[in-house]
């Protein structure tokens, strides 16, 4: 069992079965899943994307300046990361919520000591804004703050997605999933499930990663335990 890991949350995963935003119910039920595995032991960092409220990508391909469409998504993730801190902290989680955007009056400037500091003390540590410059996915932040904070693994929490496929499983109904493949694999065939520069930094850095569904209560759990589920990503 690892000792210290980074949770990739879709934002998608917190806007339930609403379309589009933050649906409460959702959120105060990952949190109790979060409050669970902390019974473990582990510290946790997590990083939470904001595809339920802004995709800044998607922004620029209909003519926006990408710059300022990302760094829009930027503070969507930083709305996600307030709405995760007051669910866990209504249940008793002590959690710190560190930007790498500076927007002092709701959340601290991520700091790598400070943020070691908090993991030490047992708070949970939620980083938002990113990796604080555009042109970076969320997945990239998460790789990136994984190396800073000598995690061992980053918890991939997709929204509606079992893992990683040979192909989009949306389209192909035969698309095969993937208990088990390497960084490398991923590379060479262009697979979609996470950007190459956050697969890169996370192999270079040797760090596990492991893809799972959110959609299913106590996924987290079975994926920090080292069950059979979703794709673990290895070198």
């Amino acid at each position: 069992m690892y000792k210290r890991v980074v949770l990739k949350l879709s934002g998608e995963a917190l806007k339930g079965n609403s379309g589009f935003g933050i649906d409460p119910k959702t959120v105060k039920s990952i949190c109790l899943e979060i409050k669970d595995i902390l019974t473990l032991g582990i510290e946790l960092i997590i990083i939470v994307g904001a595809g339920n409220l802004w995709r800044g990508k998607n922004a620029s391909d209909l003519g926006m300046d990408r710059s300022q469409a990302d760094y829009m998504g930027m503070l969507g993730t930083i709305m996600n990361g307030l709405a995760l801190q007051d669910g866990l902290e209504s249940i008793g989680v002590p959690t710190r919520v560190m930007s790498a955007l500076n927007v002092n009056a709701v959340a601290e400037p991520y700091i790598r000591r400070r943020a070691l500091r908090h993991l030490e003390k047992g708070r949970v540590v939620i980083i938002s804004g990113g990796t604080g410059a555009p042109y970076f996915s969320t997945d990239t932040a998460a790789s990136l703050r994984a190396a800073e904070l000598a995690a061992e693994c980053i918890l991939m929490a997709k929204n509606g997605t079992e893992g990683i496929y040979d192909k989009d499983p949306k389209i192909f109904k035969d698309a095969k999933l993937y208990n088990v493949i390497t960084f490398a694999e991923i590379l060479n065939k262009q697979l979609g499930v996470m950007d190459s520069t956050a697969v890169s930094m996370a192999r270079e850095n040797h760090i596990q990663i492991k893809v799972f569904s959110m959609n299913k209560v106590g996924n987290i759990k079975k994926a920090i335990m080292g069950e059979k589920i979703g794709t673990t990503v290895i070198e």
